[in-house]
C-alpha cells in the first residue's frame, strides 16, 4: 500500500513534560497545524479532544484532508519542545514544555473484519473548548478494541451513528496498522520509534526566551521567525 498517497491523515497530539504548561504547548501546536492546513487549502478538523483542567489541552486529533498530506506532515511526528517565560507562573520563570505530535495515514481496507463481540462500545456528551457541553445527549463515541486494547474516540459529528462510523473507520486504520507491524512491522516506519514526551527526543525546539528561535533537528535548519512557524508557516522551518 502506497501510503505516501494518503489524502486523508490523522494527526494526534499528546501533551508531555510540563504540566498545564505542556497543555496549552499542545493547544499551540492545534492552532500551528490548523492555520498551516486553511493556508493551503486542506480540509481540517478536530474531532476529539481532552481538554486540560486550566487551559490547553491533554490530547487532541485533527482530521486532515488535502493532496499531499501524509507525504509533508509525516515528518512533522516527534517531540515538539517549547522554551518561554510561563503565562501560568506567578514568578514569570521559564519553563519548557513538551508534547508529541503522531502522524497516520487513512487507510481503506474491507478486508479489515471486526467481530461485534470484540468491542466494548461507550458514549459521552461532546464537549467544545472551556468544557461546555455542546450536546445534552451523549453523542460523543468511544470504541474499545478488547483483544488489542485500541482505543478510538470521536466526538465531532452531531449524532451517535456519525460518530460511530467515523470512529470504526479509524479503528480499521489502526488495526491495519498493527496487522502490518505483525508481518513487515510498517507500523515504526509510520509512526516512528517510541520516545519519551520528554528532554533529548526533541524533533524541533520553539525558544521565545531569552531569545527567538526555531529549530528543526532533524535538518539542522533555523529560523529567528519563531511567531511565524506558530502560525502555520512551516515553510520558514522547514521544505515542504
Amino acid at each position: 500500500m502506497d501510503f505516501e498517497q494518503s489524502k486523508s491523515v490523522l494527526l494526534s497530539i499528546h501533551s508531555g513534560a510540563g504540566g498545564v504548561d505542556a497543555q496549552d504547548w499542545a493547544q499551540m501546536l492545534c492552532r500551528m497545524y490548523i492555520r498551516f492546513c486553511k493556508n493551503r487549502s486542506w480540509k481540517v478538523k478536530i474531532i476529539d479532544q481532552s481538554l486540560g483542567k486550566e487551559a490547553g489541552v491533554k490530547n487532541v486529533v485533527l482530521e486532515i484532508k488535502g493532496e499531499g498530506a501524509y507525504k509533508i506532515l509525516k515528518k512533522e511526528q516527534g517531540v515538539h519542545r517549547l522554551v518561554r517565560i510561563s503565562p501560568f507562573d506567578a514568578s514569570h520563570s521559564r519553563h519548557t514544555s513538551f508534547a508529541q505530535v503522531e502522524v497516520l495515514p487513512e487507510i481503506q481496507d474491507s478486508k479489515i473484519e471486526i467481530k461485534p463481540e470484540d468491542l466494548k462500545i461507550d458514549t459521552f456528551r461532546s464537549s467544545g473548548h472551556g468544557g461546555q457541553n455542546v450536546q445534552k445527549v451523549e453523542t460523543g463515541v468511544r470504541i474499545t478494541h478488547l483483544p488489542t486494547n485500541t482505543v478510538v474516540r470521536v466526538q465531532s459529528e452531531r449524532s451517535q451513528y456519525q460518530n460511530k462510523e467515523l470512529a470504526l473507520k479509524i479503528l480499521k486504520s489502526k488495526l491495519f496498522l498493527l496487522q502490518e507491524e505483525q508481518k513487515k512491522e510498517l507500523v515504526s516506519k509510520i509512526k516512528g520509534a517510541h520516545r519519551e514526551i520528554a528532554w533529548g527526543n526533541q524533533i524541533r525546539s520553539y525558544v521565545l526566551h531569552p531569545y527567538k528561535m526555531v529549530k528543526d533537528h532533524q535538518t539542522g535548519k533555523k529560523s529567528p521567525e519563531v511567531e511565524a512557524v506558530l502560525d502555520g508557516q512551516l515553510e520558514k522551518i522547514r521544505k515542504l
